[in-house]
C-alpha cells in the first residue's frame, strides 16, 4: 500500500493552517502560559499525531504507521534537546519572557524551512545514490560519540556563536534594549534594530545545526520524504509549550544526552547495515548487495526509540530526586 496524494496534500494543507492559527494566535495574545494552558497544549499535539499514525494505518497499512510514530519519537527527543539551547539563549540575551513564545515561533519556522530543504536534498540524493547511506551511517554514529560525550556543554555552543553576532554588530546599528517584540525601533530620533535580531539570528543558525543532525536520523527509519516532513512537523508543534512546561525540569534530564546518544549510534548502525543490503559500491563485495546483512524492522527501531528515552528520563528523575534527599554538608 502507499499513501493516497489527496492525503498527503491535504495533510500539509491542515498542518499548515494549524500553524498559521497558532501563530495569530501569539501576535494577538502575547502572554506567558500557565502550567495548565501548556500541557493542554502538549497533550493536544501528541493526540493529533497518534490521530494522524491512526489515519496513515487505515490509508496505507502499519507499517507505513509505525514508520512515521518511530520518526516522529526520534525527532521529539532530538527537539527536546533543542530546549536546553534555546532556554540558554533566551537567558544569554535576556529576552523578556511574556515574549519568549514569539521567538520560539519564529525559531519553529526557521526550523520547519531549513528541515524542509535538507529532507528535499536529502531524498533527491538517496534516490540516485544509496551508498550515501553510509555516509549517513558513519555520520549518525559520530554525532551519537559527540552527544554522549561532549567536549563542552551547551552553553559553550551557545557562545560560539558570538562571533556570528560580532558580525551583525559591525554591519548594523543595534539598540541597547528591546521594543517589545519588534525588530527595528527608534533611538534618539535614529531607527535601529533591537536586540532581537540578534536572537533570532542565534536561534536560526541554532536550528541549522540541528537539522543537519536530526534529517540523517529519521532517514533511518524511512526513506518517504512526506513522513519525514511530517514528523518534523509534529515534532516541532507544541515545542514553544513545551519550552513554559518542563521549566526547570530541563535541569533535571542530566541522562537525556545519553539516551539520544543511543538512538543516534542505533540508527547509524542500521544505516550502515541498509548500505550493505542495498550496496552497489564496487569496491565493496564487488559491487554486489551483503546478503547477510540484516534489515533492522520499524518496530525494532520504536522499541529501541522508546526504551532508551525512557530509561533515560526515569534514571535523570531518579538521580535529581536522590541529589535532592542528600543533605549539603
Amino acid at each position: 500500500m502507499s499513501l493516497p496524494l489527496w492525503f498527503e496534500i491535504g495533510s500539509l494543507v491542515v498542518l499548515t493552517l494549524i500553524l498559521a492559527a497558532d501563530l495569530l494566535l501569539i501576535l494577538k495574545r502575547p502572554h506567558i502560559p500557565s502550567t495548565r494552558e501548556s500541557t493542554l497544549w502538549v497533550v493536544f499535539y501528541v493526540v493529533l499525531a497518534l490521530i494522524f499514525a491512526g489515519l496513515m494505518w487505515v490509508f496505507a497499512g502499519g507499517e507505513y504507521a509505525g514508520q512515521f510514530i518511530a520518526g516522529w519519537l526520534t525527532e521529539y527527543s532530538l527537539s527536546i534537546d533543542n530546549l536546553f539551547v534555546f532556554v540558554l539563549i533566551m537567558s544569554q540575551f535576556a529576552v523578556p519572557r511574556r515574549y519568549q513564545q514569539e521567538v520560539l515561533m519564529v525559531g519553529i519556522i526557521i526550523a520547519l524551512v531549513l528541515r524542509l530543504i535538507f529532507i528535499l536534498l536529502g531524498a533527491t540524493v538517496i534516490e540516485h545514490f544509496s551508498w550515501v547511506f553510509y555516509i549517513f551511517g558513519a555520520f549518525l554514529v559520530w554525532t551519537a560519540y559527540r552527544q554522549a560525550f561532549p567536549g563542552g556543554d551547551h552553553e559553550s555552543e551557545v557562545k560560539k556563536e558570538n562571533f556570528l553576532v560580532r558580525l551583525l554588530r559591525r554591519g548594523i546599528d543595534i539598540a541597547d534594549h528591546y521594543d517589545g517584540a519588534k525588530l527595528r525601533t527608534m533611538v534618539d530620533g535614529k531607527k535601529m534594530f533591537t536586540p532581537m535580531v540578534i536572537v533570532f539570528v542565534t536561534i536560526g543558525v541554532t536550528d541549522l545545526v540541528f537539522a543537519i543532525d536530526s534529517i540523517p536520523a529519521i532517514f533511518g527509519i524511512t526513506q518517504s520524504a512526506f513522513i519525514v516532513f511530517t514528523a518534523n512537523i509534529f515534532a516541532l508543534m507544541g515545542l514553544r509549550q513545551l519550552y513554559f512546561l518542563l521549566g526547570d525540569l530541563l535541569d533535571r534530564l542530566r541522562y537525556l544526552h545519553y539516551g539520544i546518544a543511543f538512538i543516534l549510534a542505533f540508527i547509524g548502525v542500521k544505516l550502515v547495515l541498509h548500505a550493505m543490503h542495498v550496496n552497489e559500491l564496487p569496491f565493496i563485495n564487488g559491487g554486489e548487495p551483503i546478503e547477510w546483512a540484516p534489515e533492522i524492522s520499524t518496530l525494532m527501531s520504536l522499541a529501541v526509540i522508546v526504551v532508551s528515552m525512557t530509561v533515560a528520563t526515569v534514571a535523570s528523575l531518579i538521580a535529581s530526586a536522590r541529589e535532592r534527599r542528600t543533605p549539603v554538608e
